[in-house]
């Protein structure tokens, strides 16, 4: 059974699920002890969200839901990097804060000659 931050890799593949159907979320940042690496069993998972301008509070309580219905063992402390407004959470996030999901960029489709049909 793989581990990370303390997570089960099975943990962090939902999460990361939830998080792929909004295209508003750019990246998630994890900080904390888990980030740290100075968890606990039951220790809570800080996410922080970076993304577009529609990455609103809206769109925050329905990923919130989403996560909520996976019923993980797990409390999920979920925020807006944009909307942070102490300096001091700002700073251990840049910090000690880690990427734990990042969307993927588009494939892009390339186009080579032995790709291309010739008439």
């Amino acid at each position: 059974m793989t581990f990370r931050f303390g997570l089960k890799e099975t943990t962090v593949q939902k999460i990361h699920d939830v998080l792929a159907r909004y295209p508003q979320v750019e990246k998630a940042v994890l900080y904390g002890s888990r980030a740290k690496g100075n968890y606990r069993n039951g220790s809570d998972i800080d996410l922080t969200l970076d993304g577009q301008a529609d990455l609103t509070l809206e769109v925050l309580y329905r990923i919130m839901t989403a996560l909520d219905d996976l019923l993980l063992p797990y409390t999920i402390d979920l925020s807006l990097f944009h909307a942070i407004s102490d300096p001091e959470v700002v700073e251990h996030i840049q910090r000690v804060g880690v990427i734990f999901y990042e969307k993927s960029a588009p494939r892009q489709a390339v186009c080579t000659s032995s790709t291309v049909a010739h008439n």
